[in-house]
């Protein structure tokens, strides 16, 4: 009887560890690629399994969890450019770049382009967590608007207007830096 508890009793750490094994890399590159920081990739990273271990009843995921992981890892990872936003005024121009830079790109062309996606994170930090979420989903996750739809629970076209108001509105913030020109 006793014996039979105890694996049971066991059953939710194993999973939790196998979807760790599985899915931590996932997690830390969407986590770095928003905030631009490994330590904060890091962090992220432990929220996220940290609040999996502390849920009520196990880690309660479906057979993929694949979308949930990501999802949390973006919105946790969104949660900290925030934090640094209200933490310090300035702007992030001292983050790394946050996405693989070409080798033959000029010193010039790096600093533009961190100095950009540092803007990026500022302005996304200002913007309502959903529609910041969609963002990062889209243009530093990759994933396709319909992929994003299916994730969230709306249609396509949703996601499209969404889209479509977030690069206008980052255009307006962005404009001086753009050089004016979008």
């Amino acid at each position: 009887m006793l014996s039979a508890a105890s694996p049971s009793a066991a059953r939710p750490e194993a999973d939790l560890e196998r979807v760790f094994r599985e899915h931590n890399r996932l997690v830390l590159r969407a986590a770095y690629r928003i905030t631009g920081s490994s330590q904060d990739a890091e962090d992220v990273l432990q929220t996220v399994f940290l609040r999996l271990a502390r849920r009520e009843g196990g880690i309660g995921l479906s057979d993929s969890p694949t979308h949930y992981l990501h999802r949390a890892a973006v919105n946790a990872a969104l949660d900290i450019v925030r934090s640094r936003q209200a933490a310090r005024s300035s702007s992030l121009e001292d983050v790394e770049p946050i996405l693989a830079a070409s080798a033959d790109e000029s010193p010039e062309g790096l600093q533009e382009s961190a100095e950009l996606r540092g803007q990026i994170r500022t302005a996304l930090g200002k913007m309502n967590p959903r529609n910041a979420e969609i963002f990062a989903l889209r243009y530093f996750e990759g994933y396709g608007n319909h992929e994003i739809a299916k994730m969230l629970g709306t249609s396509r076209s949703t996601i499209n207007v969404i889209l479509h108001r977030m690069r206008e509105r980052l255009r307006e913030e962005l404009g001086p830096l753009l050089g004016g020109t979008r």
